[in-house]
């Protein structure tokens, strides 16, 4: 039987990231990448030391207690509400997750999404798939400007930042932002941003972006009341998590036009989305792919793989993970 720790790759990695592991660890990957369901999950993770996640994979107290030799859960995401950090802290397991790496590649996606909305591409688009377009009108498709706009950021850390850089600098927009905790008045001033409460910044926003963590506080952070109080000529783009908008309120809200339009990029319940908001026309959809370039979606599997070899105790950096989520359960047990 072979000494070297076991770790298990739950969905299909690049090539050249597996093989990083390799040098340390016997690794058993998923190239069909079909996501495991719970049950499948535990089997897979018995004798591991270690896994490569995704949000796909829920690290919770029953998947822990039934592999307790589990050391390392590494996420190749900056989110990491898949796991349960308590439950994690419990057993000793140290979690990591990738940030820095994708805040810029998500912020221009953020940008353009926002974009695609005020300006009703997807909508026309399909307009002109479908061979309606015969003329041309002063008005047709005719959306909001951004430029000059008021730009509202719920949420204001690494990529809400980044957003506002855009919108101020690059489209001379007024930035509002609504944060749990206030920036620095030289972050502020940088940003051109103005920190404000939470209505008035869905009251004052022409074009509102959800970049908050998810978490049982801010899960329906923006519902039926929250989206009552927007502007009707606003719109609302979401590249957070699913979960933090109530996606079924949106949707009423976007057919009945008491938004103008929105802009998603996560769902609740995902890779499901919410049937009424395939049948409103007024809405951008995505399929979670904010981070997706092939640069980025690299840097993000190569910091999770940096993360499982430190932590298991490899490399130059043994015992010292980049970015630990609870860094707590360090040094860790044998």
């Amino acid at each position: 039987m072979s000494a070297r720790p076991g770790v298990l790759v739950a969905r299909a990695v690049f090539d050249d990231v597996v093989d990083r592991l390799r040098v340390h660890f016997d690794v058993e990957t998923n190239p069909s990448d079909t996501p495991f369901s719970k049950a499948e999950l535990i089997a897979r993770l018995q004798g591991k030391r270690g896994a490569l996640t995704t949000g796909s994979e829920r690290i919770d107290a029953e998947v822990l207690g039934a592999n307790p030799q589990l050391r390392v859960v590494s996420n190749i995401a900056v989110g990491y509400n898949n796991f349960d950090v308590a439950a994690c802290d419990t057993h000793g397991v140290l979690a990591t997750n990738t940030p820095d790496v994708l805040t810029e590649t998500t912020a221009d996606f953020g940008f353009a999404l926002m974009m695609a909305t005020a300006r009703r591409i997807a909508e026309s688009e399909h307009f002109l798939r479908r061979g309606e377009w015969n003329k041309w009108s002063l008005t047709m498709f005719a959306g909001a400007d951004v430029h000059g706009a008021t730009l509202g950021i719920l949420g204001m850390g690494r990529i809400g930042q980044a957003i506002a850089r855009r919108g101020a600098h690059g489209f001379g927009m007024k930035v509002i932002y609504h944060n749990r905790s206030r920036l620095d008045a030289t972050t502020e001033s940088a940003l051109n941003a103005r920190y404000v409460g939470k209505a008035e910044l869905l009251q004052q926003a022409d074009h509102l972006v959800l970049v908050l963590p998810y978490s049982a506080e801010s899960h329906h952070a923006v519902g039926a009341a929250e989206l009552a109080l927007m502007k009707p000529t606003a719109t609302l783009t979401n590249i957070a998590r699913g979960g933090i908008v109530d996606d079924a309120a949106l949707a009423q809200a976007l057919a009945a036009g008491r938004i103008a339009a929105a802009g998603l990029d996560v769902y609740e319940g995902e890779p499901a989305v919410n049937p009424a908001l395939l049948s409103v026309p007024n809405v951008v959809l995505t399929p979670h792919i904010a981070s997706a370039t092939i640069a980025t979606r690299r840097a993000m599997a190569n910091l999770a793989a940096d993360n499982l070899i430190a932590g298991l105790g490899f490399g130059p950096d043994a015992g010292r993970p980049p970015t630990p989520i609870n860094p707590g359960v360090l040094p860790l047990r044998p």
